[in-house]
């Protein structure tokens, strides 16, 4: 997803309020090993990206951020700072991927089989614990998803992270004993 940006200078609360009327959202864009830059973007063309992302995934979307000089920088997002009450983004973390640098990232787990799985056909309820997974890969190697079969799970069964197929090239920073999904009784 291409991004547009612009760079800023690092200002005061009323520079970002006078932004944020304007239609933009100030970000920050780091980089490994330097010193990171103020940035703006156009909001309306990131919740547009946004309403594309599929629930759950932002974390591992890669957003390739082209310059006012027509340089592209691939980067993920790395946090979104809402408004409390109106839930407006006021600001954006962009964190640069560099080919040859590891990353952490949180990747979601997708349950198939739901449909085919024996404890939910008995009554049952699916219990996901836990949604995502903290890996630690390159840039090149990062998994848009993780997938668990649930189709074999009877009532009161679990699978745990360990049930995962994780690539050799990924390093999960998770405690692979803990419970994902669970089935439970309604």
């Amino acid at each position: 997803m291409k991004l547009n940006y612009t760079k800023r200078a690092a200002e005061k609360k009323s520079q970002s309020k006078s932004l944020r009327r304007e239609g933009k959202v100030p970000a920050v864009l780091y980089v490994r090993g330097k010193a990171s830059e103020p940035v703006t973007a156009d909001l309306a063309e990131f919740q547009s990206h946004l309403r594309q992302v599929k629930p759950g995934h932002l974390p591992t979307t890669i957003f390739s951020l082209v310059g006012e000089d027509g340089k592209e920088r691939k980067s993920i997002v790395k946090e979104i700072q809402y408004h409390p009450t109106t839930y407006d983004i006021l600001h954006l973390d962009f964190e640069e991927l560099v080919d040859d640098v590891h990353v952490n990232i949180k990747v979601p787990i997708e349950c198939t089989g739901v449909v085919d799985c024996v404890g939910i056909k008995l009554g049952g309820v699916l219990r996901q614990v836990i949604r995502h997974v903290k890996v630690r890969c390159l840039p090149k190697d990062i998994p848009s998803s993780f997938e668990l079969d649930i189709r074999s799970l009877n009532m009161s069964d679990s699978k745990r992270l360990s049930d995962i197929e994780i690539p050799a090239n990924v390093r999960s920073l998770a405690n692979l004993r803990e419970v994902a999904v669970v089935i439970v009784k309604r």
